[in-house]
């Protein structure tokens, strides 16, 4: 077929027919006359057979497929992320009602999400039996476009803050907690059809057989590398006050004056700016406008100084007012901790190579579950201590900044203002390398310099 739209004189000699008339320009009654294999060619809605031949033997490039079945595995984790994490964001507003029912303090009652959040990421049961999985193959599927598939992806969790928080306060106003949680656990169960969708995937760099030493497994040599090192550092700290919100965001805003449903006016308009955030971000980061360690860091801060301003938030004066301070640095809040999200998993194939990354993601949850044990209980005891949250806030706002200082020792967190040339690209098994913006400054001998600077 190839040497029929190459080379006119064997078409016309196999054929007796000229190209254009193999094209499909010869009469319908005709073309019935020709093999099987001239009359596809000769299909009139075949604009052009070298154009369809060129294009089906030309080789895809092997790496992750940038789309296809990708983005159904980006709805699966959609899905995942709205029915774990966003639920417990939630989950805050039945808090109250455990203390009473139980005669418990905050202290007491927060340690019923600071377990759900430990045994979520921890690689125990339930929700780490998908939501892992669930980041680490749309990492696989994803390249030049990773970070805002990732992004897309954890919006699931803002979208259903903003459905669930106000579900939930009708739930626990019509069928007290016991009725609540029965319903949100028959919720939970459409996890089962998402982890189904979470089709594997062979990439260049993967290993040619799983480890047999379980410590390789767990993936703990990734902590010779002093980059992921430092990430899960960083990583660690912040997971100490990153959560805070999810399980005392609601509960602060009840302290503060506010009723029940303007608590969860609240952690709505958290929620709001944490989906909005987590797409533009992710935008932004595959752009490479900036290194997302860079990112990484610059929004960690600023999630951090979000519940400075969240925990400084004065009194209302009645149940009737809906807070609007309140309501402003938790949105403020949210659009950080969103912009932040996406950064934390999406930086990890640049640290670790797209062949460890879903073990990266493992030990990243697992390193964050360690703060979210801590976090939220010691939160509650302040609140015990101070007779409010605003202590809880301040503390964790600062484990977040401190995490987040640790992130400028990544490799291109900080800018440097010296002369570079284009690196060569790792093997993908080394790790990927992450985008780096090239600002061409004019020298002092002129504009036709080609020296780049990165700054």
């Amino acid at each position: 077929m190839h040497d029929i739209c190459q080379n006119p004189e064997v078409s016309e000699k196999r054929l007796g027919m000229s190209v254009e008339q193999a094209s499909g320009t010869i009469p319908i009654f005709m073309r019935d006359q020709l093999p099987l294999s001239l009359r596809r060619i000769c299909n009139p809605r075949v604009s052009s057979v070298r154009s369809w031949w060129q294009t089906v033997m030309t080789p895809k490039p092997p790496g992750p497929p940038d789309g296809g079945w990708g983005w159904v595995v980006a709805a699966a984790a959609f899905a995942v992320n709205g029915l774990s994490y966003g639920l417990l964001r939630s989950l805050g507003l039945a808090l109250p009602d455990l203390a009473e029912h139980f005669d418990r303090s905050a202290q007491d009652t927060a340690w019923v999400s600071a377990l759900a959040l430990a045994m979520q990421q921890a690689a125990s049961a339930g929700w780490a039996l998908v939501f892992a999985p669930a980041l680490g193959t749309l990492s696989r599927y994803f390249s030049r476009r990773r970070v805002l598939a990732v992004g897309l992806a954890l919006t699931g969790n803002g979208v259903s803050s903003l459905l669930l928080a106000p579900a939930l306060q009708f739930l626990l106003d019509a069928f007290g907690w016991r009725g609540a949680l029965l319903l949100l656990g028959a919720v939970t169960l459409h996890l089962t059809p998402c982890g189904a969708l979470l089709r594997p995937l062979s990439l260049p760099g993967d290993p040619e057989a799983p480890p047999l030493n379980p410590l390789a497994a767990l993936g703990l040599g990734l902590f010779k590398r002093q980059a992921f090192s430092v990430f899960a550092l960083g990583t660690a700290l912040i997971g100490g006050g990153y959560f805070v919100p999810y399980v005392h965001l609601a509960p602060h805003a009840l302290d503060r004056g506010l009723g029940g449903y303007g608590a969860a006016l609240v952690v709505a308009m958290a929620a709001v700016g944490d989906s909005g955030a987590r797409l533009v971000c992710g935008w932004l980061a595959d752009q490479g406008w900036v290194p997302l360690p860079r990112l990484l860091a610059l929004f960690g801060a600023l999630t951090g100084l979000g519940l400075l301003a969240v925990g400084l938030v004065p009194a209302v004066g009645s149940e009737d007012d809906w807070g609007g301070p309140l309501l402003a640095a938790a949105g403020a809040y949210g659009l950080s901790a969103g912009s932040y999200a996406p950064l934390v998993f999406g930086v990890l194939p640049g640290l670790v190579g797209i062949g460890g990354v879903v073990q990266a993601t493992g030990l990243v949850m697992m390193l964050m579950s360690l703060g979210g044990l801590l976090g939220p209980p010691l939160s509650g005891f302040l609140r015990d201590e101070t007779g409010n949250f605003t202590a809880s806030f301040l503390v964790c706002g600062s484990f977040i900044l401190s995490g987040s200082f640790i992130y400028l020792g990544l490799p291109r967190a900080l800018p440097s203002c010296r002369p570079t040339s284009p690196p060569a690209t790792p093997p993908p098994e080394r790790g990927e390398l992450l985008p780096v913006p090239q600002v061409a400054l004019p020298p002092p001998g002129g504009p036709h310099s080609t020296l780049d600077t990165t700054c």
